[in-house]
């Protein structure tokens, strides 16, 4: 841990980019992140673990990863028994059987209709070849449970790049990972010691995301997470929060007035050079922050 953050090819040396294009995915922000997180981690849990570019990119014995879309937890309950190579030749074998590419339409829509059925065995492949070929490789679903994402007609595929980090990324994910699809307020935590860490990321109350609109995400979870972390630190336990104190004017005051109880570090959202403690917002509408309950330790680089 604790690289410097160089880049080469689009990508920061040091810090793998999960394959998966999650909403509100940390990867820009690792290198701010990452340091700011425990050395020695026991146990590590992703409360909202999303794409797990976090969980991917930190170190710890076990890796707790929980989330509430079920599609995403299915597919990584699925990779944990695969090999890298065996799931790219099956996701392969799909696009030939549906002869997908960057500009048939007809192809990604059969193969949608097929993947909403929910009645094949190997419908977590349909859903991550979906996702591949979707727009922006976004995942969403309509309130029937379809995804409904349209085709990301010349701009989304599955090219070699998308390839290579997904046969790494399932050989990453291995049996040192552990995955929950629960509501964080029903997650076991009662296990966790002075050496574990919990990290969350959760939907931020004062913007606008596909995973926050209508009412996805309330003040009562809000007061709800709050609370847990603050029953975590009563018990010895380490965390982080990510969210956003403030926006275009807007303020979370929940957050902020319960933030004065530990350490606020206020990330760059622009993901160049971190400015802790910066009071100073008029070039930066968002307030990235992260909030934690310890001292920051020292890391070698």
């Amino acid at each position: 841990m604790g690289y410097k953050g160089m880049k080469r090819g689009g990508y920061m040396l040091g810090y793998f980019k999960s394959p998966m294009n999650y909403m509100g995915n940390k990867y820009k922000l690792l290198k701010q992140l990452i340091p700011l997180c425990p050395n020695d981690i026991d146990i590590f849990v992703d409360m909202f673990c999303g794409g797990l570019d976090v969980s991917l990119n930190i170190a710890a014995e076990k890796k707790v990863c929980n989330d509430l879309e079920e599609h995403l937890i299915d597919f990584y309950s699925h990779i944990q028994n695969e090999k890298g190579e065996e799931v790219d030749k099956k996701i392969l074998e799909l696009i030939k059987e549906y002869d997908l590419s960057l500009t048939n339409s007809v192809g990604y829509n059969a193969l949608r209709a097929e993947y909403n059925k929910y009645t094949r065995e190997d419908n977590w492949l349909l859903f991550y070849t979906l996702i591949a070929f979707s727009f922006s490789h976004q995942i969403r679903y309509n309130s029937k449970g379809e995804f409904n994402i349209p085709f990301g007609k010349d701009r989304s595929c599955y090219n070699s790049a998308l390839q290579s980090r997904l046969i790494e990324f399932v050989d990453k994910v291995d049996s040192n990972y552990y995955f929950y699809n629960r509501d964080f307020r029903t997650l076991d935590l009662s296990y966790l010691t002075d050496k574990s860490f919990v990290y969350c990321d959760p939907p931020y109350l004062i913007t606008t995301a596909t995973y926050n609109e209508n009412g996805g995400w309330t003040e009562k979870d809000e007061k709800d997470l709050l609370e847990l972390l603050d029953k975590l630190h009563s018990n010895g336990v380490k965390f982080g929060i990510s969210n956003v104190m403030s926006q275009n004017g807007k303020v979370n005051e929940i957050l902020k007035e319960w933030s004065e109880k530990y350490t606020v570090h206020h990330l760059n959202f622009h993901y160049s050079n971190s400015s802790y403690h910066k009071k100073d917002k008029s070039k930066n509408n968002t307030d990235e922050v992260f909030v934690c309950n310890y001292e920051i330790e020292s890391k070698e680089c």
